[in-house]
């Protein structure tokens, strides 16, 4: 994990809550759709539950990004750590491969 993602979540709660709740959504995402590929599950039911599982994440990545936008906290350690905006989906991947 990069040393400006641990600091920003030392400092700030609520990214660090958001960042937990975006690895949480992913992995369980992640393990739902290799589960259905390894035991062969197809249909609408598992393509509905895949589909929501997604969506949970997308939501979850979307709150993440738009508070590391809003958030002058976060803005302000992105700027001392020399941070684009644009690598926060790389912070997510990190901290993922961490735990």
């Amino acid at each position: 994990m990069s040393q400006e993602v641990s600091f920003k979540t030392a400092v700030c709660t609520e990214y660090d809550e958001l960042l937990h709740d975006c690895q949480n959504a992913l992995e369980i995402w992640r393990r739902r759709r290799d589960e259905a590929a390894r035991t062969n599950l197809t249909g609408k039911q598992i393509g509905d539950e895949l589909q929501k599982l997604q969506a949970n994440y997308a939501k979850a990545y979307s709150a993440l990004n738009r508070h590391d936008k809003e958030c002058e906290l976060c803005q302000f350690v992105g700027r001392i750590g020399g941070r684009q905006f644009s690598t926060l989906s790389s912070e997510v991947s990190d901290k993922q491969h961490i735990h």
